[in-house]
């Protein structure tokens, strides 16, 4: 290889940010899906990603730029003391010591190139400047390596409070159009993910798919309100209950119950269920709602008017 700082165009001086913005725009415009016929552009391409993985590993650029070793990482002074320069390029060329590499910026823009298409070769763009005279494959940075996974994708998915509670399996439809069914853990919580792995978009260039991101959401429950772990229901009452006290049949996220109902309850004041609220570490708070007859009641009306000149009470400041 050249020498990597005469590729991408930068002083011996350069600091990784830089290095990494004279690739960025480098690989934008010699990447292969931008130039799908052009032999050279490619060449160029997988040279200029072998340039910036080279000078971002900060062990090799270190040994460069002292001059212990040539742009292909092997030694100037092989032979000495049984070095091995095999151990120069052992592991993955790409991920470098600096913590990022090629293969992490090409993720970054590929997405916008409406998918990449493969050269002659199949997925890998070779340059010949691989080890041994194979292909090198600039998307994972060694030669003979595989092809990049497929972009994750996000999908939200409204769920009951009843399927939220009481975990189990529910439907959900992709981007692909593709229903699948999603596994909910119990507890969960609002905004959790959950993760399909190789539901995903497909790899451009052959790899494996990526994984779909579940994010769950509550769906507005048409009796209960949420309130963290806890759940709040209004319960109607006659104004005879209220006054003499009853047996009332309550809903709760896991079905009915009866509530012995005290004579003369507050109905200001929330009741109290302990434990009746999501994944048993909830309560439930029930709301009491006073209803009276439709239409009004002569009867009612009568004993009200009573009721008030001859038992007025205060109720208010």
């Amino acid at each position: 290889m050249r020498d990597p700082y005469t590729v991408l165009g930068v002083p011996k001086s350069a600091s990784e940010k830089e290095i990494k913005s004279a690739y960025r725009k480098l690989a934008k415009t010699l990447h292969p899906d931008q130039n799908p016929n052009d032999k050279t552009a490619h060449e160029k391409f997988a040279e200029v990603t072998a340039a910036y993985d080279f000078l971002s590993d900060k062990t090799k650029r270190g040994q460069y730029d002292r001059g212990e070793i040539d742009a292909d990482g092997n030694p100037k002074f092989a032979g000495f003391g049984g070095f091995d320069p095999s151990g120069m390029r052992g592991g993955r060329a790409g991920a470098s010591a600096g913590g990022f590499n090629a293969e992490d910026i090409l993720k970054e823009f590929m997405s916008g190139f409406g998918g990449a298409r493969r050269s002659a070769g199949g997925s890998h763009f070779s340059s010949g400047m691989g080890a041994g005279g194979a292909g090198w494959d600039p998307f994972t940075g060694s030669t003979g390596g595989g092809a990049p996974a497929g972009e994750d994708v996000v999908v939200n998915l409204a769920v009951s409070l009843e399927d939220a509670h009481k975990g189990g399996s529910v439907p959900v439809t992709l981007p692909s159009g593709k229903t699948v069914s999603v596994k909910l853990p119990s507890p969960i919580e609002e905004g959790q993910q959950v993760r399909l792995r190789g539901q995903g978009r497909p790899s451009p260039l052959g790899g494996q798919p990526g994984d779909a991101l579940i994010t769950i959401k509550f769906a507005k429950h048409k009796q209960f309100r949420r309130d963290g772990n806890d759940l709040r229901v209004d319960v109607p009452i006659t104004l005879y209950e209220a006054v003499l006290g009853a047996k009332v049949r309550v809903p709760t996220i896991d079905g009915a119950v009866e509530l012995n109902l005290p004579p003369g309850p507050d109905t200001g004041k929330a009741l109290r269920l302990k434990g009746k609220g999501l994944f048993g570490k909830g309560d439930l708070y029930v709301n009491l709602r006073v209803v009276l007859p439709e239409g009004g009641d002569p009867d009612l009306e009568s004993l009200m008017r009573f009721w008030r000149d001859q038992k007025p009470y205060k109720v208010r400041d």
